[in-house]
């Protein structure tokens, strides 16, 4: 008989939600940029789209963020972990703000003009997302150096929480670093 393996604890689940926020706000942009190419009644469902993926990423780093608060607490414990962590946190919060805020900002400007019933420009259709995706550019570059510092943690830090249910071990760490 097939047996699953054990759930994992809640701070061992952070590498698992971190790549899909990261992976589904990376490719937010790309919808809006197939939507600016196309003729502005055919734009919609990429805009569409891109904004669900940027709502699903913003939850996601929301998750991200709540369980790496829980792996963080056991990343302490490791010696000379604490600068990076502390920026890394730092790092992730500003990535929910900024995200937050942009799904907002996108979401007004798809459904704005339409709840006013305004016509469609190439200021509404095309300008406006460009402009917003430089705007998006910041975004993307705090989520890349908030992932970067993460893989800083694990990779030069040792920092891993216990994939098994139960507490976490310092031994252990120190073990896979050495």
């Amino acid at each position: 008989m097939l047996s699953l393996p054990p759930l994992p604890s809640w701070e061992a689940v952070h590498p698992l939600l971190v790549h899909f926020p990261i992976a589904l706000l990376l490719v937010a942009p790309l919808f809006i940029l197939i939507g600016v190419f196309r003729k502005s009644e055919r734009s919609f469902p990429f805009m569409l789209a891109a904004l669900i993926l940027m709502a699903l990423g913003t939850a996601g780093t929301f998750l991200a963020v709540a369980s790496g608060d829980a792996a963080g607490e056991l990343a302490e414990k490791i010696p000379g972990v604490t600068a990076v962590l502390e920026q890394h946190e730092e790092l992730a919060e500003t990535t929910e703000v900024i995200f937050a805020a942009l799904t907002a900002i996108f979401a007004a400007i798809l459904f704005v003009p339409r709840l006013l019933k305004a016509q469609p420009t190439r200021a509404l259709s095309t300008v406006l997302p460009l402009v917003f995706l430089l705007f998006y550019g910041t975004g993307a570059i705090t989520l890349a150096n908030t992932a970067h510092q993460g893989g800083r943690l694990v990779h030069e830090l040792g920092g891993r929480a216990p994939i098994q249910p139960g507490p976490a071990t310092i031994q252990s760490a120190e073990r896979d670093r050495d």
